[in-house]
Order: structure tokens, then sequence, then C-alpha cells
């Protein structure tokens, strides 16, 4: 036993299953797990976003349009990127950076995905810090620019160190917050659907054009369909490849199942869809030329032509109670950026124990901190483009690894693994297209599936290093 332990990472040889005894029903681990993620407002803002550089927005076809392609993609992230990892996860009780050893090697998978995941967690507090500081912003009247900074930095440090505190800590704060979003999109719902039926996509156009003349033509219903995917399923990455970490805390196939239906796609559909019924709605209300200036606004779009629900906080509920609003939902995404801080900090002292965990996440967290105050944390389109690319290859390569595996994990593959190496570099690159200005429609599901194939051609020809014999291999939960 000793001698096969010299043979393994410590990361490795130190790692134990989740037994039975330690899982729970999906309604009290993945599914509000992964409901916390998809109702954080940063999701269903950038959403009705991620087509502004055309007239109209994502709703220049008609509010229905929008709804169908958030039902796609949101299903695309259940069925490609989710339950064949969330299976892995329930077989082995084992968490991501143990389990990828099998497609990226046992030295590689301490790079992929294991570092990996620790280190695009710190784009996620860059994203985390931006946008709750423009809705705490949005309490005040007239909030400075020293306040707003003053605002990001701290919130970064807090994060960082309630997030080294460990998930006791993080546990502390999150309370019941998951209901904030909620009654917030409901209520706004309320207020603004019924007039849904006036909603006018040409007229959405036209002001569209008047506020700010420099925008471009409407865009094609098949772009806005690819943009909403491409936002989707790069939002949604990361939280797929966890899929093996939730999965580990399911107790059978049912549970994998049911956390993925309700915390993903019901989640999904639930924030994102409201979030478009209530823009459309507003639009709707507003519909005269007396009030429709109502509808400018700067919050969250610097063009000042509102087209995300955020911007309607205030409108739809007044000034006062919307402020308030707003500083509850930022407070409500306040521990999404501490898990993050966590998620970092236990991926980088897992495979690099020598360096002290403060030293790592501080350095980590200050990056974040400036690219919040220098704004490039504001494109989300950006900053998930790079994380759809970088784990949509990952997602496809180890859910392949598990089928050509016979439906079980191997094991941990000894040094790098060709195949995972291939996949994810040829992946990486068709995903990361779009940042450098290559159009390509839905890039973060390309790199998946990419990742896929690459990973597939490579274990057929014969190119996986051989399996390191490995004691938790052998306790996998067998289908009944």
């Amino acid at each position: 036993m000793s001698d096969m332990n010299n043979k393994l990472p410590d990361f490795l040889a130190c790692a134990k299953p989740n037994p039975k005894s330690g899982r729970a029903s999906w309604d009290k681990n993945i599914a509000p797990s992964y409901a916390g993620v998809m109702l954080w407002f940063t999701f269903w803002l950038g959403l009705t976003q991620c087509c502004s550089a055309g007239a109209g927005s994502v709703f220049s076809h008609g509010y229905m349009l929008p709804i169908l392609a958030l039902a796609l993609a949101a299903l695309t992230c259940f069925v490609f990127y989710y339950v064949v990892l969330g299976e892995v996860g329930r077989k082995t009780g084992l968490p991501l950076y143990i389990v990828g050893t099998s497609t990226f090697g046992a030295k590689g998978g301490f790079l992929l995905p294991g570092l990996l995941m620790g280190l695009l967690q710190f784009g996620w507090v860059a994203v985390n810090i931006y946008f709750s500081t423009k809705a705490i912003m949005g309490f005040f009247p007239e909030p400075s620019p020293v306040l707003e900074k003053g605002v990001m930095i701290g919130w970064g440090v807090v994060a960082a160190i309630l997030g080294l505190g460990g998930i006791a800590k993080v546990g502390k704060v999150v309370g019941k917050f998951h209901w904030i979003p909620i009654i917030t999109l409901l209520v706004m719902a309320c207020l603004s659907v019924p007039h849904i039926g006036k909603f006018d996509p040409q007229a959405m156009v036209e002001l569209n054009k008047v506020i700010n003349p420099a925008v471009g033509a409407p865009l094609a219903g098949s772009a806005i369909v690819f943009a909403i995917a491409a936002y989707v399923i790069g939002f949604f990455a990361t939280a797929g490849a966890a899929g093996v970490d939730f999965g580990a805390n399911a107790r059978d196939k049912r549970d994998v199942c049911m956390g993925g239906i309700v915390g993903i796609f019901g989640s999904m559909v639930f924030a994102g869809g409201l979030a478009i019924l209530i823009v459309a709605g507003a639009y709707g209300k507003y519909s005269t030329p007396e009030t429709i200036e109502v509808l400018r606004s700067t919050a969250f779009n610097p063009t000042g032509f509102i087209d995300n629900a955020m911007d309607l906080v205030k409108i739809l509920l007044g000034e006062n109670l919307g402020r308030w609003v707003l500083l509850l939902l930022a407070i409500a995404a306040f521990p999404s950026a501490c898990f993050s801080s966590l998620i970092a900090a236990n991926s980088i002292k897992t495979v690099l124990p020598k360096i002290p965990p403060f030293i790592s996440v501080g350095v980590g967290a200050a990056i974040a901190i400036l690219l919040a105050l220098f704004g490039y944390a504001a494109n989300l389109g950006g900053v998930f483009g790079v994380i759809g690319a970088s784990f949509g290859p990952i997602c496809g390569a180890m859910a392949v690894d598990y089928f050509t595996s016979g439906k079980r994990w191997s094991g941990p593959r000894a040094g790098f693994n060709p195949p995972g190496w291939m996949a994810w570099g040829l992946g990486f690159i068709v995903g990361i297209l779009p940042n450098f200005g290559c159009p390509l429609p839905a890039a973060p599901f390309w790199a998946m599936l990419v990742g896929a194939v690459v990973y597939y051609l490579g274990a057929k020809f014969g190119l996986e290093n051989k399996v390191i014999p490995y004691g938790p291999t052998d306790s996998q939960i067998k289908d009944e």
C-alpha cells in the first residue's frame, strides 16, 4: 500500500469517498445549491443584455424567442454538462479534482481541472464585486465614485476573508437569501406582466435607436438564440463541472436527476424567464409617448437604454422601496462571492499545499478587485466566454471518458493523459475565438463538443495512459 501511495500525488493518496451516510436528498443539497447560483441577479441581468449590440436587444423579435432560447440553453446545460458528471460523482463519492485525474492524468489533474477551477473562481468574484457594488450604489441618491471604489475593495476583501474561514463561516452568511430574488422577481412580474399584451418589439427597437444612435441593426432571430446559448452555457460551465461534487452528495440516480431538473433547468427558466417577461411587460405598461421616457436609465446599461429587469426595480417598485430592494439583492449576492473564494481556497490549497492559502487567495482576490475597479468585470460576455472555453472541453472530455470506461470511473491515469490534454487544448482554442473577434455562434457549446470528440478519438486510438491502482476505485456504487 505504501509503494502505491508513493506513486500518487498527496491529494490523491489522501482522498476518501463520501459515504452513503453523508449524503442527503436532492432538495437538501443539489437543487438549492444550483438554484442559489441561477437566482443571482447577475444571471438574469446579463441574460437580456447579451444582445445589446443590436437595437432592441433580445426583444427585437418579441419575448417568446428569448424564452425559448433560454429553455433550450438550460436543457443543454442539464444534459451535456451536468447529468453525466453528476452520475460520476454519485458512483465514486469523490470530488472533481480527484475524478478529473482519469481524464487528465494523476499529474495533469493538478492543473486540470484542479488549479484551473480555483483560478477561474476569481473571475466570478470580480463579476460579483462589480455588479453587487452597482446594486448598492442604487441605494444612494447620488453615489460618489470614491464610495463606489471603496465598496468594491471592501466587498472583495471581506469575501476573501470569509472564504478562507471555511464552509462554517460561509454558511453563517447564507441564511435564507434565496428568497430575496425570488420575491423580487415575482412582485415585479405582478406589476408588469399584466401589461405585456401592449408590448411592441418595434417600438422598443425605435426607442433604442433614439437613445443610442450608435446601436446596430436588430439581430436576426438565430443570432439571438446563439447569443443566449453562449451566455447561459458560459455562465454555467464551472457549475457543470462541479456536478461531480454535487453528485457525490446524492443518494441515488433520482437525486442526481431531480436536483438538476429543479436546480438547473427549473431555476434558469424561472429566473431568466421572469426577467424577460418583466422587461416586456414594463414596455407594455409604459407604452405611451408621455411615459416612455421613464424607461431611460444608466444604472446597469451605460447607453441609458433599459433592456434588463434590474434597471426596472426603482421604476416598478418606486424610488424608496426600490433602493432598499437593490441593497437586498446585493446582500443576497454576497454569499456567492464567499463561496467562490471558498472554492478557490480549497482548490489551490489542495494542489499547492506548500503555499499559505492567505497568500494565494489574497493575490487572487486582489486581481479580482482590480478587474472590478477598472471595469473589466462588466464585460459579462467576455468573462463567461473565457469560463465557457476553459470548462466546456473539460466537461465534454470527462463525460466521454466515463462512457468509454464502461460507465464507471476508471481511476487515475499516469502522468499527463494525452487525450484529455489534446481535448482541452483544441476545445479551448475553439471556445475562445469570439474573445478575439472571430464570430462563432454558441462557442462554449462547440468547445465542449470538440473536447468530447477529441477525447473519444484519442481513446479509440489507444493514446490513454495506463490506470494507476487506486483503492477508492473499487468502492464505486454499482447500479441496481
